[in-house]
């Protein structure tokens, strides 16, 4: 544990210098390596022996190949690509370093957070984080039967790249789906659905969630994906509130989340995060099962149903 900011630091080099991704192009030795990536000698000959360390590369008579989980997940283009989570890598350790002050006050060590709409974190991350939701989508197309049941009206709000909408519009043809987020972000989003050929069925509203309307019954499926984490419990029950409304009768609201149980044990993932919203938010934390599950009764849905996955998140349904 001590050491693991040497395996963040050697991933955050690597990906940053697209290192995997000359080596997949057929750059196998240290020479070729250094001169497509730009590095010293030196440093590449550190790095890729770091690399070798982590098992994220293999040498074989002076020529390195990436893994097979390096080959899928950490080279630029690939649809199953991290890389974009591993270039955020190093502003996070300048902030985690910071954690000794922060679990003292209470206070984020930093005014520039997650909540600010124009942060550049956010542009990188929604794509790079897409991969890891896109099972949670088609679950939600399994549990909802979303593929059968004709023209269906998605809210996904807060929906960062947009994953949710283009599963769920690729699996139902008749279906549209609308999201509310930063314009930055939809932006993003916009041109992420594009890839799956759905563009036309996918609009987007540019907004703070906290102050955009959502409308009144006019949906029959919302998505809240990996936001609650980020506010108030009595952000959360507001907002939970308003997706209520923006729902038909019968319609159902799916959150997607790190969730702990209610002992407070759960994912490890789910557990060191609230240090992570601790560090990033002005209020968000990891929530237990029971606090949604008191403000989604608080926001009067009626029946609420809790799925673990075979992910760190947890999927909820209410209806």
């Amino acid at each position: 544990m001590a050491n693991g900011y040497w395996a963040s630091a050697l991933l955050a080099a690597g990906t940053t210098h697209s290192l995997f991704t000359h080596i997949d192009r057929g750059m196998q030795t240290v020479e070729s390596i250094a001169e497509a990536a730009g590095l010293s000698m030196r440093g590449a000959q550190a790095l890729l022996d770091g690399l070798v360390g982590l098992g994220l590369l293999t040498v074989n008579d002076g020529r390195y190949a990436n893994s097979a989980a390096a080959s899928q997940h950490l080279v630029d283009g690939k649809p199953m690509s991290l890389v974009g989570i591993g270039r955020t890598i190093a502003d996070g350790m300048r902030l985690w370093s910071k954690l000794p002050e922060a679990v003292k006050t209470g206070i984020p060590p930093t005014t520039e957070r997650v909540e600010t709409p124009d942060h550049p974190f956010w542009e990188e991350l929604v794509t790079a984080i897409a991969p890891t939701s896109a099972p949670l989508a088609r679950r939600v197309v399994e549990r909802l039967d979303a593929a059968r049941r004709g023209p269906l009206a998605i809210l996904d709000v807060g929906g960062g790249s947009g994953i949710y909408s283009a599963v769920l519009l690729g699996a139902n043809r008749e279906a549209t789906a609308t999201q509310v987020d930063w314009a930055n972000v939809n932006r993003v989003a916009r041109a992420f659905v594009a890839r799956f050929g759905v563009a036309d069925r996918f609009k987007t509203i540019d907004g703070n969630l906290h102050e955009t309307s959502f409308g009144e019954a006019r949906f029959d499926i919302a998505i809240f994906s990996h936001v609650a984490h980020h506010d108030s419990p009595e952000s959360n029950v507001a907002t939970f509130r308003k997706l209520r409304a923006a729902l038909r009768p019968g319609g159902t609201l799916v959150v997607s989340d790190l969730i702990l149980n209610d002992d407070r044990t759960g994912s490890p993932l789910a557990l060191m995060f609230h240090a992570k919203m601790l560090l990033y938010t002005a209020s968000g934390g990891a929530w237990r099962r029971a606090d949604y599950r008191s403000w989604l009764e608080q926001a009067g849905f009626k029946d609420v149903v809790i799925e673990p996955t075979q992910t760190p998140a947890t999927l909820i349904f209410a209806t």
